[in-house]
């Protein structure tokens, strides 16, 4: 990852005098949906403060309620960089092709990019597997989580032979608003299961070793030793890091350098940053979602 650093640091001297000559005079940080608005805003502030230091402009970060309001920043330019989820993705790009371009990827910590949509309940109720959810409530994060709903949308009606539509299979299928909102309503038995994200490594009562559900472990919002699993999809690609395409050469070749380069110079707010143990980021290009780009379109 350092090496990866110091050869965009290097390669941003190479920048053409014309490009570099562009200003930028603030830069936003948009961080989507998944836990409330202040903890994003705690987890992000050190990478805040990194980037205003090196790009010498003041920085913010924007926690829009839901990921549309993440996509539509990057869509009308108000927000310049933000970690998105495939779907969410895949969606900025079938709105607007030229908006947005993934430069990185978290890297899980055996060097993989995939994880999971993980569903879940309370151990309480003694469901075990999708046949025991018939005419229970099913809690979703967000029309555009990956994860959240359009991997299950997707894979669940392939398993139950019937579609996602309240009272079709399901009693109730809810949206919750974000993971950690779903992994609360499972936990006080607002609703009978839910699913989130998880890397699907480590241990299960750590919430595995990052993702939504070692997040909630880690602010105490849930025990994971009265959860359990009752489906998991298959692996998922992780989401990519996304820059405007409209900033200047410089400018993205920094911020991208930063992101690489952050798990080495700062564990620690790379653990909020990555929402728990990864190795860190790593290169990805756009023919790494054309497959999710593709369900997307199905869904449409």
């Amino acid at each position: 990852m350092t090496k990866l650093f110091a050869a965009i640091l290097a390669t941003t001297a190479l920048v053409s005098p014309a490009l570099a000559q562009d200003k930028i005079t603030e830069f936003r940080i948009g961080v989507l949906g998944g836990e409330n608005a202040q903890d994003r805003m705690t987890s992000n502030e050190c990478l805040r403060a990194k980037t205003e230091e090196l790009l010498g402009v003041p920085t913010k970060v924007f926690t829009p309620a839901d990921y549309d309001g993440v996509i539509q920043g990057l869509l009308g330019g108000t927000i310049d960089v933000a970690w998105l989820g495939a779907s969410a993705y895949a969606k900025t790009y079938l709105t607007d092709p030229t908006a947005v371009e993934p430069v990185l990827v978290k890297v899980n910590m055996d060097g993989s990019y995939g994880y999971y949509s993980i569903g879940f309940t309370r151990k309480e109720t003694g469901i075990t597997s999708l046949a025991d959810m018939k005419d229970k409530s099913f809690g979703f994060g967000d029309p555009n989580s990956t994860s959240g709903y359009l991997i299950p949308s997707i894979e669940i009606p392939a398993e139950t032979g019937a579609s996602m539509e309240s009272g079709d299979y399901f009693g109730e299928v809810k949206f919750t608003g974000g993971h950690e909102q779903t992994i609360v309503a499972v936990a006080n038995g607002d609703i009978d299961a839910g699913v989130t994200w998880a890397d699907g490594q480590g241990a299960w009562e750590d919430g595995y070793n990052s993702g939504a559900l070692r997040k909630a472990v880690d602010a105490g919002l849930v025990d994971m030793n009265q959860i359990v699993e009752i489906w998991k999809s298959k692996p998922i690609p992780e989401g990519p890091v996304v820059l405007r395409q409209s900033l200047p050469e410089d400018v993205k070749l920094k911020v991208t350098g930063l992101w690489a380069s952050l798990k080495s110079i700062d564990p620690d707010c790379a653990y909020g940053v990555l929402q728990g143990d990864a190795l860190g980021f790593m290169p990805i290009t756009h023919d790494a979602y054309l497959s999710i780009i593709e369900a997307r379109k199905s869904q449409m």
